[in-house]
């Protein structure tokens, strides 16, 4: 079974680097498409690379392995760069909804709002803000005392079953942690939604059904990845899960990304 699944989800892996990778170079190579909404789904693309990158390669490694461990050093590492492309993503959706929006609300705006050099300073914005979240909290997490065995009831190293493997109880760090995953989905999740209905108003508004058609073309894919993406991840942290926080929340990261089966526990090796 270990060999079967370690097959599945390399070829998935595999597959979703090239699709990933396919978007990144062709916006490299075609001037044509170097123009917001292109730039936004490259940077979403290489995220996503950066993303699930954090994580398969150790899982598929421990597919072939009896020891299936991870270094306290590689756990926190992994820790930090998971969550801060998610929180970097969350950014980058938000920001391309409000593209479509200026692109069908505002379209002789557009061009004078929404320029490449203004487009680049905020996917750097979001770039930068993912990855200040969470440097003070994983090292305040990683100098508290950790108690045998070690073992952690995840795939990943997500706070929770890391919180769990601390000999001394600390709020101050775990309220840290969760204030700021909320805020990137309760800051994002409702800006994105404010967009997309002011973008359904406009576009109902249009007389011509292939100009609503071609309106809501630009928006579809958008959407479901946006709904794939927050329903997951407020399914995760948000719904009461009945005191089985851990076992839920590597149910829908199973989900989220698609290429993270539940395997055998890691060992967190000092």
């Amino acid at each position: 079974m270990q060999i079967l699944l370690f097959a599945v989800f390399s070829l998935t892996y595999v597959l979703t680097l090239m699709g990933n990778g396919s978007i990144i170079w062709a916006v490299r190579l075609d001037h044509q498409l170097h123009t917001p909404m292109y730039i936004l789904l490259a940077n979403f693309s290489f995220l996503e690379i950066c993303c699930i990158s954090t994580t398969v390669p150790n899982m598929l490694a421990n597919f072939l392995s009896e020891t299936k461990t991870i270094s306290f050093t590689a756990c926190f590492l992994q820790f930090y760069f998971f969550f801060s492309t998610g929180v970097s993503e969350a950014s980058i959706l938000s920001l391309m909804a409000f593209d479509r929006y200026l692109a069908i609300c505002q379209p002789l705006h557009y061009p004078t709002i929404m320029t490449g050099r203004f487009c680049i300073k905020l996917v750097l914005f979001c770039w930068v803000t993912g990855f200040l979240c969470f440097p003070i909290p994983i090292y305040l997490l990683s100098r508290l005392p950790f108690c045998g065995p070690n073992v952690i009831d995840h795939f990943i190293c997500d706070p929770g079953p890391l919180m769990a493997l601390t000999c001394i109880h600390a709020p101050g760090i775990e309220l840290s942690i969760s204030i700021i995953a909320s805020l990137s989905i309760f800051l994002t999740f409702p800006f994105i939604l404010g967009s997309y209905i002011l973008v359904f108003r406009a576009v109902l508004r249009v007389p011509s059904a292939a100009g609503r058609k071609k309106a809501f073309s630009t928006c579809g894919s958008h959407l479901t990845v946006v709904s794939l993406f927050f329903g997951t991840v407020l399914s995760m942290y948000i719904t009461p899960t009945s005191g089985h926080v851990t076992t839920t929340q590597k149910d829908y990261h199973t989900v989220l990304f698609s290429v993270y089966p539940t395997c055998e526990s890691p060992n967190l090796q000092p």
